[in-house]
């Protein structure tokens, strides 16, 4: 019988490694039982001479070396016990051999020479039965059937019990290696996270900070009370980004566990959007916030989510719209929750269909993705930008 897993030998492990001593002992063992019952009387069978002497030697002391070489191992030994038959000894007297050399080579080989060596040795009892005078035939094949398939079976099982180790240890191995890209991808996408919060809030109130510090300092003798303005807003606007800055710090310090856990700050939501438009104002760009339909409490995750897309969105109409009125609209009715910036200025971004877009479109979108929404992004037909971020709201929040 075909082998079905014929490149296997050369990975698959040896049995169990006993220490090399107790094969020894077996061959020396079954040598020795071997020349005790030899030299008892039989009648019908030559006794033991010096070639029955060493037949007996080379059918039982290779077994000594059956793991390193189990298939010269069971050819040598089968040879000398059909010799040692032929030349007219005792048939039985160097079977043990044989038969330990057949479990071996079936546990540590493919199938066919496990086989195909104890069909050769249940030939070699067949000829020993018919150089036996008045032996049954009869019990003679029953016995070369049961004894050599047996030995046959139980080192076949050996062999598949082998066979599932090594599967068993890839298998193992692989759920080790997928594991670990698990966790790097964990801990590379937690970066990325980190990343796009830290982008959103740097990138927000250093805007704020750069317009009103330039504000301030052109008005700074004209108008003392502008710049004074602006450099209130400066420090709002540094103030908040330096809490946020800190509540984000916090997060990746925070223990693992235990009461003595400091409260943490709740993260931003739509809910603080009009202090957006407030800083917005302040800055110098008009700014609307109009909700539709009844309010609703949004997870934390989406809250987030939507909260930085507006703070990126009013970030890019600070930066880039130039003289312009921007408004935000919350749209709360249906199954989705829609939030809109919009703006009348002379934008200067990219088309979001250009495969240059800016790093922030791509990061609102991812963020959009992340919790199965949507962003399309695109000049408005009046003149001016437009972002629309569509997320879906589970159910269960309340009104």
């Amino acid at each position: 019988m075909p082998d079905a897993h014929p490149r296997r030998r050369l990975t698959m492990p040896r049995l169990p490694q006993f220490p090399p001593l107790l094969d020894v002992l077996l061959a020396v063992g079954y040598t020795t039982l071997a020349v005790l019952i030899g030299r008892e009387e039989h009648n019908e069978w030559l006794s033991l001479d010096t070639t029955g002497y060493v037949l007996t030697g080379l059918a039982n002391l290779p077994v000594a070396f059956r793991r390193r070489f189990p298939v010269a191992v069971v050819i040598v030994c089968g040879l000398s016990w059909l010799i040692f038959i032929g030349l007219g000894y005792f048939p039985a007297l160097n079977a043990y051999g044989s038969l330990v050399a057949l479990y071996t080579v079936t546990a540590d080989r493919p199938r066919w020479m496990g086989l195909t060596s104890a069909v050769a040795l249940a030939g070699v009892w067949v000829y020993s039965g018919l150089r036996t005078p008045d032996s049954s035939m009869a019990t003679v094949m029953v016995m070369a059937v049961v004894i050599f398939m047996a030995v046959w079976k139980f080192g076949d099982n050996a062999r598949k019990l082998s066979l599932r180790n090594v599967e068993l240890a890839a298998v193992t191995e692989r759920l080790h290696r997928e594991q670990a890209d698990r966790a790097r991808r964990a801990v590379a996408d937690e970066r990325m996270r980190i990343a796009g919060e830290l982008h959103d809030i740097v990138a927000h109130h250093m805007s704020v900070i750069a317009v009103q510090a330039g504000t301030a300092g052109y008005v700074f003798d004209s108008q003392p009370d502008t710049a004074r303005s602006a450099l209130s807003v400066i420090a709002g606007a540094a103030r908040e980004g330096n809490e946020e800055l800190r509540r984000i710090l916090s997060l990746l310090r925070a223990p693992t566990g235990g009461a003595t856990e400091p409260p943490q700050e709740a993260a931003p939501g739509v809910e603080l959007v009009e202090r957006l438009a407030d800083r917005m104002r302040a800055a110098g760009v008009p700014t609307e916030v109009e909700v539709l339909g009844p309010r609703r409490s949004l997870p934390a995750g989406l809250d987030l989510c939507a909260y930085r897309v507006i703070q990126e969105s009013l970030t890019n109409v600070l930066k880039h719209a130039g003289e312009a009125s921007a408004t935000v609209t919350l749209d709360f009715r249906g199954e989705e929750f829609l939030a809109t910036v919009a703006d009348d200025g002379a934008s200067t971004r990219q088309d979001p269909g250009n495969s240059h877009e800016g790093h922030g479109l791509i990061g609102m979108r991812e963020r959009a993705r992340l919790y199965g929404g949507s962003l399309a992004a695109g000049p408005r037909p009046g003149g001016g930008f437009q972002v629309v971020l569509t997320l879906p709201t589970p159910e269960g929040t309340t009104a």
